[in-house]
């Protein structure tokens, strides 16, 4: 085995702090626009770190422009963590988050956009800090990798081991022949989607402020919010909530499949099973949902939601369906504290903690092609138990999935739920109660934001000890990446040269 090529790796990561760099300047722009009084604090986050970018850059530039499989999982695991080590400099310059413990959890938490977070005031935080929050959503959502894959070629570099290392779910379905093509559609798409809801938005009743960072952390399923409240704040214009919901359901969906419908081309999304499976999934735990709160729960005791405006029967429904694609989709978002309705919705919600929306999509979780494939081998087993000698493949999209793949995802899950466990059993080492840590485990792990216990809607993460935050940060990262492209990387015959 070829000795890693730690040049181009250096190479990369000053490529990601130039870009890093040069979104801390649209805070700028909005610090200075609103004089918020951090303008100077962000210039100089900003100005910092694209001369740490620009010097790596320079003095990596004689590298070899080969990357291959450990160079591309190097390169992500680490470009998250320098992105996550810079993306912190503007909270402690402006001192919004005191504290490097506390501004790294609250980093990570918005590149991998899980929307947990340690403010207890947010709308006393600065307005350009408050958009520099949001966009790590942005930028952590489609992945900047993905951005980076679009760039690297112009340098000479081919990009297809970095979307390989990064690319959620099972395979990466791609538009066009070239990754790079594939890259610049998928961010197209990404734009587009963020710049509709932001009008929808503001024509809905939001101001500009807050239609543009709710969008930004919408379309990356983040979850962070400009008010203390979060979507309840709007509790009493209940169309802004219905727009969310809409981005939250498309954010989930697979964006290839988004490609298509805005090609016309609809058959592909009605034969696409995991698109099909993730509506009826949706559809399903809303109505459930929705009938138990009409019944037995009233949404406006929830400490943090208005008076009902449009009639119980919707208010049951809008919430129930809020919350379902809130956590299914993995937003974070909340309109009710949903851990008051009722003991069964409580467990019922945390199941949904352990779905995730579509495959190639900014949501985190397992991901409901992984649970189709995972039934489907279920049943084939049972089948082959009684036909012992029949040949019965496990299908998906009306084809045969190669045994290596469901092996694939069989060992994903056993390692998703073994980190679940493990990380809920760290959490609970500090002293926290049982519902609390394995909350926390799964809401990291599966980069969904609020949990339970003391880490529930209405609460945040300030209350962890550091080493809770770091262990919680841990779990966001593994999770936000799928697991083998960070774990892999903490094995020792990675490292091995031969």
């Amino acid at each position: 085995m070829p000795r890693l090529n730690f040049k181009i790796i250096l190479y990369i990561m000053g490529l990601l702090l130039l870009c890093n760099g040069g979104f801390m300047l649209l805070s700028v722009i909005v610090s200075w626009y609103y004089n918020d009084g951090v303008t100077l604090e962000l210039f100089s986050s900003s100005l910092l770190t694209l001369i740490i970018g620009t010097l790596l850059m320079f003095t990596t530039r004689n590298h070899s422009k080969r990357i291959d499989k450990r160079e591309g999982y190097i390169i992500v695991t680490f470009g998250w963590i320098f992105m996550a080590l810079s993306g912190m400099i503007p909270y402690l310059l402006s001192e919004a988050i005191p504290g490097f413990t506390n501004a790294f959890f609250e980093t990570m938490s918005g590149y991998t956009t899980t929307g947990s977070t340690v403010l207890s005031d947010i709308e006393i935080v600065p307005k350009g800090v408050l958009f520099w929050r949001s966009l790590t959503h942005w930028i952590g959502g489609m992945g900047i990798i993905v951005l980076a894959i679009a760039i690297l070629p112009l340098l000479g570099i081919g990009g297809m081991q970095l979307f390989a290392a990064e690319a959620p779910g099972p395979s990466a379905d791609k538009l066009k022949p070239r990754i790079t093509d594939t890259a610049k559609r998928l961010w197209l798409i990404y734009v587009g989607f963020t710049f509709s809801e932001t009008i929808l938005l503001k024509v809905a009743g939001m101001g500009w402020f807050d239609a543009v960072n709710h969008s930004l952390s919408t379309l990356s399923t983040g979850g962070f919010s400009t008010k203390n409240a979060s979507l309840a704040y709007w509790n009493d214009t209940p169309i802004i909530q219905y727009i969310v919901i809409v981005f939250m359901f498309l954010a989930g969906m697979n964006f290839v499949m988004s490609y298509f419908a805005l090609k016309g081309k609809f058959s592909r999304l009605l034969q696409d099973d995991e698109l099909r499976w993730y509506f009826v999934f949706i559809t399903g735990f809303t109505i459930i949902a929705s009938v138990l709160v009409y019944l037995f729960a009233d949404v406006s005791i929830s400490s943090i939601a208005h008076p009902m405006v449009w009639g119980e029967a919707e208010s049951s429904f809008r919430h129930s369906l809020f919350q379902v694609l809130a956590i299914i989709t993995t937003t974070g978002f909340v309109t009710a504290d949903y851990t008051l309705w009722t003991p069964f919705l409580t467990i019922f919600f945390f199941g949904m903690f352990f779905l995730g929306g579509s495959a190639g999509s900014t949501s985190g979780g397992v991901k409901v092609v992984r649970h189709l494939i995972l039934i489907r081998n279920g049943i084939t087993e049972f089948k082959r138990t009684l036909h012992p000698n029949a040949i019965l493949p496990v299908r998906y999209r009306q084809k045969a999935i190669p045994k290596e793949i469901v092996f694939n995802i069989l060992g994903f899950f056993i390692l998703y739920m073994l980190a679940f466990i493990i990380g809920a059993i760290g959490l609970a080492a500090l002293g926290l109660d049982f519902e609390t840590a394995i909350g926390g485990a799964a809401t990291s792990i599966g980069n969904i934001g609020p949990a339970f216990g003391d880490l529930g809607p209405v609460n945040n993460f300030n209350g962890l000890p550091n080493f809770g935050k770091w262990w919680c940060s841990f779990l966001m990262l593994i999770g936000r990446l799928e697991l083998f492209t960070v774990l892999i990387i903490l094995t020792p015959f990675f490292w091995r040269n031969r």
